[in-house]
């Protein structure tokens, strides 16, 4: 079997899979902010554009790709499915794994994915630019990347502790001309009123969601762009399960174990989500979605409606959640530093298709330089955690002597992350106890729904 598994351009998904008519029980719907009552098209109107709202509430089990989108992806996509024989031949395992590749895009993440899809939808509609927040800045620069090929203006939000982790991924987002900023800020109510709270907050996802929404909503030029969570954010990554299931079929397998890192649920979905109907047709196929043990989300909030952001902005989504308030620790996966979960992976947790975990980060960075060490690729902190689950999924087959197909989604390289190496190498990293007090105080802030 070759290392490498290519698909050629031409074939390329044309269709983005949606898994919300394939759930067992229908989701649940987003609510107002301010009535609670189910949020209709046009309260969505003043942050995203109509074209991306059908999307968000579409029904249908596939949506084609626009051709302008398609000629964009074919920068990078299709992205090779890698035999990690190295990594097996390490641990001794019978195990395959496989690794989808999304380090190769130029932002090198799954990202731009679903930037490219909401930068074009935006200048359809004549958006002039887009605001948005990001975690360790992959998002970020992913939308920079992608407002700058369609002519469209970029502001980022990037919460303040990776602002100053990850000054690289800053050095992007103003190579690909979009400006960033350190959330919380004093440019917006909400950001003023974190910093009140706390003036050394190393800020949340939540804040600077909260100060992208409030500046987009006030802004008669902007949107808002959001690069996780919502439901047209899962069906554009959809590329990434829907290659890696044709990859395998041109080899003659199909998947056993299929993981991703888990912080809103993009990438996750991505990899994820295609192979769903497999297993609601009655195969014996393990999802599994790893979050940090820091920040786990789906492993111990319960599953209620909340917002995404501190300002209580956003509609009300039925999703697995800490309370929008909860402020995690600040590890070095700075995109799985969320409060909440996708709604459709939180309603595929509750309905019993997709197995959460959560893992420490001293283990994820193990598991990460064992990685580099036998496979070549340095993975992004976020991308340990997939890691780490699918060498103990592989050790596993070795005490079993099972031969299954492991495939996880490798959903961006680290190289902007070597500091957190550095801290790792020098003894300097620790894990973080999860602090249930906070997310009882959090969650008390949380409406009855």
């Amino acid at each position: 079997m070759s290392k490498k598994i290519l698909l050629s351009e031409s074939e390329m998904p044309t269709r983005w899979f949606n898994l919300m008519p394939h759930l067992p029980k229908p989701l649940d719907p987003p609510l107002h902010p301010g009535t609670h009552q189910v949020i209709t098209p046009n309260d969505m109107a003043a942050i995203f554009p109509m074209n991306l709202i059908e999307q968000e509430m579409c029904a249908d089990p596939w949506i084609d790709i626009p051709e302008e989108v398609l000629k964009v992806l074919t920068m990078w996509r299709p992205t090779p499915l890698v035999r990690a024989d190295r990594l097996e031949a390490y641990l001794g395992t019978p195990a395959k794994i496989f690794y989808k590749n999304e380090s190769v895009s130029p932002a090198g993440s799954h990202k731009p994915n679903t930037a490219v899809a909401q930068a074009y939808y935006n200048k359809v509609a004549g958006v002039k630019r887009l605001v948005t927040e990001t975690g360790a800045g992959q998002w970020g620069s992913a939308l920079s990347f992608a407002t700058n090929l369609f002519g469209l203006g970029c502001r980022v939000f990037m919460v303040k502790c990776s602002f100053y982790q990850k000054p690289y991924r800053k050095s992007l987002m103003r190579l690909w001309g979009g400006e960033v900023f350190p959330s919380p800020t004093e440019m917006t109510n909400a950001g003023r009123a974190m910093l009140a709270r706390d003036p050394d907050t190393p800020g949340s996802l939540g804040c600077a969601i909260a100060e992208a929404v409030e500046e987009a909503a006030h802004s008669s030029d902007a949107n808002y762009s959001l690069g996780s969570v919502l439901n047209h954010v899962c069906l554009h990554q959809s590329v990434i399960g829907l290659e890696a299931k044709k990859q395998l079929e041109s080899v003659g397998l199909k998947a056993d174990v299929v993981i991703g890192c888990a912080g809103g649920g993009s990438n996750f979905a991505g990899i994820a989500f295609p192979f769903i109907p497999e297993k609601l047709g009655g195969r014996d196929i393990k999802i599994i979605g790893v979050e940090p043990a820091a920040c786990p989300t789906m492993t111990k909030g319960p599953f209620r409606y909340d917002f995404g952001d501190t300002a209580k902005s956003t509609p009300l989504l039925k999703m697995h959640t800490l309370g929008h308030d909860f402020v995690p620790a600040g590890i070095h996966a700075g995109g799985l530093r969320y409060h909440g979960m996708a709604p459709l992976v939180s309603a595929g947790i509750a309905q019993g298709i997709i197995q959460p975990e959560n893992r420490h980060q001293l283990e994820c960075f193990e598991a990460a330089t064992l990685f580099a060490r036998t496979e070549g690729i340095v993975p992004a902190p976020e991308t340990s955690h997939a890691i780490r689950v699918a060498i103990d999924e592989a050790l596993q087959c070795k005490k079993t002597k099972q031969s299954k197909v492991i495939v996880f989604n490798f959903s961006g390289h680290g190289h902007f992350d070597m500091s957190a190496y550095d801290a790792y190498f020098d003894g300097k990293l620790q894990d973080y106890e999860f602090p249930m007090e906070e997310m009882k105080k959090a969650l008390a802030a949380v409406p009855e729904i």
